[in-house]
């Protein structure tokens, strides 16, 4: 029972936890649930109490708390999105929108939690640290509960914190590029972002500065019906460069949660960013995130996202290429299982001349699973010189499954270049039966037909990271001839 009410919007909690919902929990490791710890955590729904309470309990500055009342006002006015999947079954009242596991953040293992602790044990994040990380930070629930950077890197003048931190320790910063590329006015889901937003990455690398190994967020979903809504903020100033990766996992209920990020890059001039993603969802999540980044003058910006879980994904990472010189990659791959919607893609805005983007989509369905390719590459007047290339790839491995490819290409300028592919193929027959005949089973097989397929992305994930998309792949792959 709560024990206190510091304010009507909030049930506060001493540490206590809840037992939950654990059956039909699928095999994978990612999928388990853990009895529910809480300090902190609003009413089920949304109203402009709800917004002033959560930036009341997290002492926000005033220009913070306008900026999420006003956001709350353009996500009432904003309408559902008519095209891609069905979002009809998402209720906007029945949702968590902020809870805090605990009442500190932890610079310790040690002292987090043991239900949060054996959490993050068991998707591996300590050994993740111990053996090659240049920073972790991980996210449970709403809040970052644990985050630990070299000491080098502060040496350096980077800054690798929780996006609640920052907007206290650095608001200047965090003021000048916070919602100046995704504003609330977006869509709708960016609108409710900004106002309901908690935790999240902020990473600030100074001018000249190599950030030599990746950074590296991990944010978990525990609890039912609930939302989480993390904004993530890196800038690299002229001339610097970094890698930032994140890996997503929630428990399978058979009730709905919501995720819906924001994340803005700004690139500035001769800088570069790689964003790699590893989503592992369960099928009980609305994915609908909105990222986006700006580069500027030979800036170069790439996006890794790997799709494998979540019931609906729409995501489409985007850069705008504002430099001249500046370059885009975004490199994807979406697996669409049983009664799952894949729709993701990318978008690439060229403004300035002599910009350069390349987009390489790879997507797989079974299981009467949806895949789509939805991407967007325009070209300005002006922007003499501009080359892009699209590729987009689909593997169907049954009869029952479906890809589409939804390309839009506009181009206002004559002297650019522009090229777009597309191809969709099943799984040759000749080649699982070769495989079969060296002595491996059907499933082994798909997996190995699958994971060729999408090696030209996962050739650039650091090895970690390739090595667990591969054994979820090859999971999918066990369940898709049963």
């Amino acid at each position: 029972m709560p024990i206190t009410n510091r304010n009507p919007n909030f049930i506060i909690y001493d540490y206590m936890t809840t037992k939950l919902n654990t059956k039909k929990l699928t095999p994978d490791k990612h999928s388990f649930a853990m009895p529910e710890v809480v300090d902190v955590k609003t009413d089920r729904g949304i109203d402009t109490e709800t917004v002033e309470a959560i930036s009341q309990y997290k002492n926000e500055a005033k220009w913070m708390r306008d900026f999420r009342l006003k956001a709350y006002e353009t996500f009432r006015e904003k309408p559902m999105p008519t095209w891609g999947a069905n979002l009809n079954k998402i209720n906007f009242d029945d949702i968590i929108y902020f809870l805090r596991a605990t009442k500190r953040q932890e610079r310790s293992w040690d002292d987090l939690p043991a239900e949060i602790k054996e959490t993050y044990d068991r998707i591996g994040v300590p050994e993740h640290e111990k053996n090659w990380l240049a920073g972790v930070s991980a996210q449970y629930e709403s809040e970052v509960v644990y985050e630990s950077v070299q000491k080098e890197l502060t040496k350096q003048g980077v800054i690798f914190c929780d996006m609640d931190t920052a907007v206290k320790k650095y608001p200047k910063i965090v003021k000048k590029y916070f919602a100046k590329t995704i504003p609330p006015s977006d869509n709708k889901f960016a609108a409710l972002n900004s106002a309901v937003w908690s935790g999240g990455s902020f990473v600030y690398v100074p001018k000249g500065v190599n950030v030599s190994m990746p950074l590296q967020a991990y944010f978990r979903i525990n609890t039912e019906r609930f939302g989480q809504f993390e904004r993530t903020l890196i800038i690299a100033e002229e001339g610097a460069s970094v890698h930032y990766m994140e890996g997503c996992t929630a428990p399978l209920y058979s009730t709905d949660s919501l995720h819906s990020a924001v994340v803005e890059v700004i690139a500035h001039k001769n800088a570069t960013v790689r964003y790699t993603t590893v989503q592992n969802w369960s099928t009980n999540i609305y994915n609908l995130v909105t990222k986006r980044a700006v580069a500027h003058e030979n800036a170069r910006v790439e996006w890794i996202d790997c799709n494998i879980g979540s019931g609906v994904t729409m995501k489409y990472p985007a850069v705008i290429l504002a430099g001249e010189g500046a370059s885009g990659e975004v490199l994807s791959i979406a697996m669409a299982g049983k009664d799952q919607v894949q729709d993701a893609g990318s978008k690439m805005i060229h403004l300035a001349p002599n910009t350069t983007s390349r987009v390489i989509s790879k997507s797989i369905a079974h299981k009467t699973g949806k895949s789509s390719y939805r991407g967007l590459v325009h070209i300005n007047k002006g922007a003499k010189g501009a080359k892009s290339y699209v590729q987009c790839d689909a593997l169907l491995l049954d009869d029952v499954s479906e890809s589409d490819t939804f390309p839009t290409i506009n181009v206002h300028e004559k002297d650019t270049q522009t090229e777009h592919e597309a191809s969709v193929e099943k799984i040759d027959a000749a080649k699982l039966f070769t495989l079969m005949s060296r002595g491996l089973n059907e499933a082994q097989a798909r997996g190995m037909i699958v994971n060729g397929f999408i090696d030209e992305v996962t050739k650039e994930i650091p090895l970690e990271y390739s090595l667990e998309l591969y054994r979820l792949i090859n999971m999918e792959m066990e369940d898709s001839i049963g």
